[in-house]
């Protein structure tokens, strides 16, 4: 018994060191590496010399009031350059794991696809964190035409006999010049948006702006911005806010950092009026789950079936405060289920006193299973509810989630 005990963990041994091997490693070089830490370094130093207390030996108030403004800004400029020096490093220290296809795999893959003009090299495999595997490859035509690289991505998905979708940052279209590919694995769960808008009466520009964005690895994220009051400005204002957060998404900051950052942002300015909105929804795709942040924003609700329930998270806009605490809502998601997200001028078109409940109710009797339409029926509702009066910018976001 002793003697199999062992001999069948000898046998999990040699199999983790095969796996080791054929797992295999790639990362920046060394030069880049230095280049980057050496950044990340003086980003760091810079930081500090913003680290000072602030002094309380001035009797004169407008003195004391200017001095502390200034502190505040160091304070701003210390924490951006802090986490700028947090991204080089991690940039400079990151691994990207690979496993090489197998051979038999790879040989099939290869004449196959060469049989529809489409050239293929060094195809691997991408361990994802949430157990996913998505896929690596070079592809360029070998006719000079161009081709879908989606069209590839089915045909690849028939071949292997694995569901995998064109990742969002890959190229669309395969040409002649060879091109790096990713290939995600569907996800289980899919999203569909529908928006509809409402301008108030005398304005022609909307101070409410919206953003969708794909990411890899089976992430939506859905943003409403509401700019203070309605107008150019407003909506200048809210546009700012969305393209900031994108930017900053994009670049690799985490979403409360990216929040925090447009906030000082907004904050240093100093600007009274400038003070928007922002409701997210973070929506895994693998996962079926979404997370909800609200700074300020308006109602929002999630509708399973004949049953909703509403967020209304007490939280100011940004720019008020020099930090902004926020506190993720959590919610699985399923088959069917709808996220609503609703401007303040939604809200306010109802009767006062009875506004969020009577959205509830209007929320119930919605039906039907697009968002789009869903979205122009509820913003219907709220322009009978004011007699027909725009009396300030309304928007509707309507988030319908499908097992795929």
């Amino acid at each position: 018994m002793v003697q199999q005990i062992t001999e069948r963990c000898e046998v999990k041994v040699i199999r983790r060191k095969e796996e080791e091997k054929r797992l295999q490693t790639a990362q920046v070089s060394d030069l880049c590496r230095r280049r980057l830490l050496n950044y990340a370094d003086s980003f760091c130093e810079l930081a500090k010399s913003y680290d000072q207390e602030l002094s309380q030996e001035y009797q004169d108030r407008g003195t004391l009031f200017m001095e502390r403004r200034l502190w505040e800004n160091r304070q701003i400029i210390r924490g951006h350059l802090s986490e700028m020096a947090k991204i080089m490093t991690e940039a400079a220290c990151e691994v990207l794991s690979f496993q090489p296809m197998e051979n038999k795999k790879k040989k099939i893959l290869v004449q196959a696809m060469a049989e529809e003009g489409i050239r293929v090299e060094n195809p691997c495999y991408l361990p994802r964190a949430n157990g996913q595997q998505a896929m690596a490859l070079t592809m360029s035509t070998t006719k000079g035409e161009k081709i879908s690289a989606e069209e590839a991505a089915d045909m690849i998905s028939v071949l292997l006999d694995r569901r995998l979708q064109l990742a969002v940052s890959s190229p669309y279209i395969i040409e002649s010049s060879p091109q790096s590919f990713i290939l995600e694995e569907e996800a289980e769960f899919l999203v569909l948006t529908g928006f509809s808008r409402a301008i108030k009466e005398n304005e022609t520009i909307s101070g409410d702006n919206y953003s969708v964005i794909e990411a890899e690895k089976g992430r939506v994220t859905v943003m409403l911005s509401d700019g203070t009051g309605s107008g150019e400005a407003a909506g200048r204002d809210s546009e700012r806010v969305l393209d900031l957060m994108e930017k900053m998404l994009e670049a690799g900051f985490g979403m409360d950092t990216a929040i925090n950052m447009v906030n000082t942002a907004l904050f240093a300015v100093g600007e009274d009026r400038n003070h928007p909105t922002l409701d997210i929804c973070e929506i895994d795709l693998y996962q079926g789950n979404c997370q909800l942040r609200k700074i300020g924003g308006a109602v929002t609700f999630l509708k399973k079936s004949d049953e909703v329930e509403q967020f209304s998270i007490g939280s100011l806009p940004l720019g008020i405060f020099q930090k902004v605490e926020v506190q993720p809502v959590h919610k699985m998601l399923q088959d069917g289920d709808f996220l609503i997200m609703v401007s303040d001028g939604v809200v306010d078109a109802f009767e006062r006193g009875e506004q969020e409940d009577t959205m509830l109710r209007a929320v119930t009797g919605l039906q039907g299973s697009n968002p789009g339409e869903m979205a122009e029926r509820l913003l219907r509702i709220a322009l009978c509810a004011s007699g027909g009066k725009v009396r300030d910018d309304m928007t509707v976001g309507v988030i319908g989630i499908w097992e795929a």
